[in-house]
């Protein structure tokens, strides 16, 4: 298995609404434009050198771990629960979130390395999500099932439906599955019929199974009852992203671009370039806690929405926010042992436990800076970044990443396989910066001979 993708690798790398306003308008006024500039000359050998490191957790480790432990072959899905020490806990609830993050990423590598053990994969997966985990009576995705696949908690959170949307999505995109791809459709017109909020603009979150109403008491999935969150509209905003690339719909594509407006000018604080985390329903703020692993994951995924749907205008001005988000997560949310901190506030750090998914979304959203800046700093952090996630999350001895390191620096005792723990923030890190290394190296490629520039 390990060396089909190994040498699958070696092949490809060659040895990698705002109700009533227009949300594009809304933003021109916040952000100067800014167009991706050439970056700054590194060596290649460093690049290469990184890029091979990178790929090599993604196909010796992550996927391999995933593909090997986590499996319940007797009855179908996945094991709910895995420890630190690797001690299977077989009768754990789970919810179809892990399957919906387990169908992307391994979708993914397959779309990349056309692998057939990741096409296997990705169909457990699939078949998982829409035999298990799928309401065929009111629609959508329960919260939770048993080990034994019945539901348990029947309640409709827009968080799970976006990620099923993401799932399904990249699974078409891969292999050119129609019911796949009509699935997710079916989760997108379910999001925008039930959870849209024409008044104020963005999505309520929380639903009883037959998506009506839900009271203060039945709430608080996500956060706080009765709000809004940043989180759940930014993986709204990754999902509808990703249904656009295979599914170029108009009304998808004014949804999507509605979303950008709510993200950059409610969501988004300008002064601070920090995501607000909490709102009520119009859109005041709850908390002025940050959450760093958020604000730099926005920070790739916002340019990436407006490349998709293909405005320069917007994908310049969201190239800018993302740099100064990049530049202020730089200078506030990395402690002092090199590591993404978990929370923090206006007064800085709060909370300098290390998860380990804002590491590695901070691994990508400091190269994208770097790409779209040519500003070297932020490179060299994200390459630190990947040395501290390689000496110090990277379980050599039972695979994979662990959870993560407490305040003190020691690692977190929590599943290596939970509700929450997957390899969907890893695995699309080392994907996202193995493609990026080859983009900048073959430009770097492109212009070797040219006329060096003057220095400024």
């Amino acid at each position: 298995m390990t060396r089909r993708l190994l040498i699958a690798a070696l092949a490809l790398s060659g040895v990698t609404r705002l109700p009533a306003a227009d949300p594009t308008n809304a933003v021109t006024a916040l952000v100067p434009a800014q167009q991706a500039v050439a970056p700054a000359p590194v060596a290649p050998a460093l690049l290469q050198a990184a890029k091979s490191r990178i790929e090599a957790e993604l196909l010796q480790d992550i996927l391999p771990f995933w593909m090997q432990n986590t499996r319940d072959r007797s009855r179908g899905g996945f094991f709910g629960e895995i420890s630190s020490g690797m001690k299977v806990r077989t009768n754990a609830p789970r919810g179809p979130l892990l399957t919906a993050r387990i169908l992307w990423t391994f979708s993914a590598a397959y779309r990349r390395y056309h692998d057939p053990a990741c096409l296997e994969m990705a169909k457990w997966a699939y078949d998982d999500l829409v035999s298990r985990c799928w309401d065929a009576t009111y629609g959508g995705l329960f919260w939770t099932i048993g080990a034994d696949g019945k539901p348990l908690d029947m309640r409709k959170s827009v968080y799970v439906q976006a990620f099923g949307i993401y799932g399904l999505s990249e699974y078409s995109r891969a292999t050119g599955d129609s019911a796949a791809l009509n699935r997710a459709i079916e989760l997108y017109r379910l999001i925008e019929a039930r959870s849209r909020d024409r008044a104020n603009g963005g999505y309520h979150e929380e639903f009883a199974r037959n998506w009506s109403a839900l009271s203060r008491a039945e709430q608080g999935i996500m956060g706080p009852a009765g709000t809004k969150s940043q989180n759940v509209h930014l993986h709204i905003l990754e999902a509808y992203t990703s249904l656009l690339r295979v599914w170029p719909d108009p009304q998808l594509r004014e949804d999507l671009t509605s979303l950008v407006g709510v993200m950059m000018t409610r969501v988004l604080n300008p002064a601070s370039h920090h995501l607000r985390l909490f709102f009520k329903d119009d859109w005041t703020p709850q908390t002025d806690a940050v959450s760093y692993g958020h604000d730099i994951e926005f920070s790739w995924l916002l340019p990436e929405a407006a490349a998709v749907l293909d405005d320069p205008g917007l994908v310049a001005r969201t190239n800018a926010v993302a740099v100064e988000i990049a530049r202020t997560t730089l200078s506030e949310g990395i402690d002092t042992d090199g590591g993404v901190a978990e929370e923090g506030g206006p007064a800085g750090i709060t909370d300098r436990s290390k998860e380990w998914w804002p590491q590695a979304e901070a691994a990508i959203g400091l190269l994208n800076a770097y790409q779209i800046s040519g500003d070297p700093v932020f490179l060299n952090a994200s390459l630190r970044l990947w040395d501290f996630i390689d000496t110090r999350l990277i379980d050599r001895k039972n695979g994979e990443w662990l959870q993560g390191l407490t305040r003190y620096g020691k690692p977190s005792r929590q599943p290596k396989v939970s509700f929450w723990k997957c390899p969907y923030h890893n695995g699309r890190a080392c994907m996202e910066i193995v493609e990026r290394l080859d983009s900048i190296l073959s430009r770097s490629q492109a212009t070797a001979g040219a006329p060096t520039a003057p220095r400024r």
